[in-house]
């Protein structure tokens, strides 16, 4: 070392470490890097693919090319088999890069299975059968008390009761219950299911339907009129008022609610309800119970 730069240079801890001099720079790089070098080049990407049952590849090894049939595993990896144009097959070990598509290397993998798919539901909440044509209808049948009834009844359990092949009748008022069982005839092959309005102890609506018969099965709500068997939040009110006795429900509902007429009522309600999660409980219970009564025979 020149007399002028000695000891221009100490070892701190095995390194050494330059003094600053006025007539040169010393970088020093533990690591041993050049700061100035240029970067590494990285290799052409390779893609993955995912090999489908069908897809053509080649091996880039051989030279083999076929249609992807399978796959199989070993204590060695994963393999894919190949079929040729002949219908020999030949399994190849599933390498990266070790695949030719139109003469593109590629790195296969097996496909990702599908996640399973949530089962479709009705309205009701039922699981959904495949699509067929509505089933020929039975004999046993549902009575509802007027159209109200049997058109909500209809929003949510119409894919169900077309599946199941159930008729729904309206009886256009209670009262007339009596002439449509006599004309109906329940018996052992054809039952009835009766959805009653407001059954509750001691009212009218109960004593009209006792002693049917055993072929016929009464389930009810305790509401005053099906349209409060929907939920007040379905159509946006906090709830349902309470009408004086005497006074027409749906029409003193409406006054009530700035609603219109029970026709501008009704269309408010029908357009509430989407499914069973805007019904209350007591109507939907029931309605099921009466399904599967009906339907427990062919």
């Amino acid at each position: 070392m020149p007399a002028g730069v000695r000891g221009a240079a100490r070892v701190v801890r095995g390194l050494t470490v330059a003094r600053a001099l006025p007539w040169s720079i010393v970088s020093v790089d533990p690591y041993g890097r050049d700061i100035l070098a240029q970067p590494r080049r990285r290799g052409p990407v390779v893609p993955v693919v995912a090999a489908e049952r069908g897809l053509v590849v080649e091996d880039a090894a051989s030279g083999y090319c076929g249609a992807v049939v399978g796959f199989e595993k070993s204590y060695d990896g994963l393999f894919v088999r190949l079929e040729d144009r002949r219908g020999a097959t030949r399994i190849f070990a599933m390498r990266p890069s070790a695949f030719l598509i139109d003469g593109t290397p590629v790195t296969l993998e097996r496909p990702k299975a599908a996640p399973p798919t949530a089962a479709a539901r009705t309205a009701s909440g039922s699981r959904a059968a495949p699509q067929s044509r509505a089933r020929v209808a039975r004999a046993s049948r549902l009575f509802v008390e007027g159209v109200h009834d049997a058109t909500l009844v209809e929003r949510v359990w119409g894919d169900d009761l077309r599946a199941e092949g159930v008729v729904v009748e309206s009886l256009d008022g209670l009262d007339n219950l009596g002439e449509a069982l006599a004309d109906f005839e329940p018996g052992a092959s054809r039952r009835a299911g009766i959805l009653v309005d407001h059954l509750v102890a001691g009212s009218k609506e109960q004593r009209l339907t006792t002693s049917l018969g055993e072929h016929v099965l009464v389930c009810g709500h305790p509401y005053i009129d099906v349209w409060e068997a929907v939920k007040p939040a379905s159509v946006k009110i906090a709830a349902w008022p309470t009408i004086p006795r005497g006074t027409d429900w749906k029409t003193g509902v409406c006054a009530e609610l700035s609603w219109g007429t029970p026709q501008d009522g009704w269309r408010r309600v029908l357009g509430g309800v989407r499914d069973f999660r805007d019904i209350e409980v007591p109507l939907l219970r029931s309605v099921e119970e009466l399904i599967d009564f009906v339907t427990a025979i062919e």
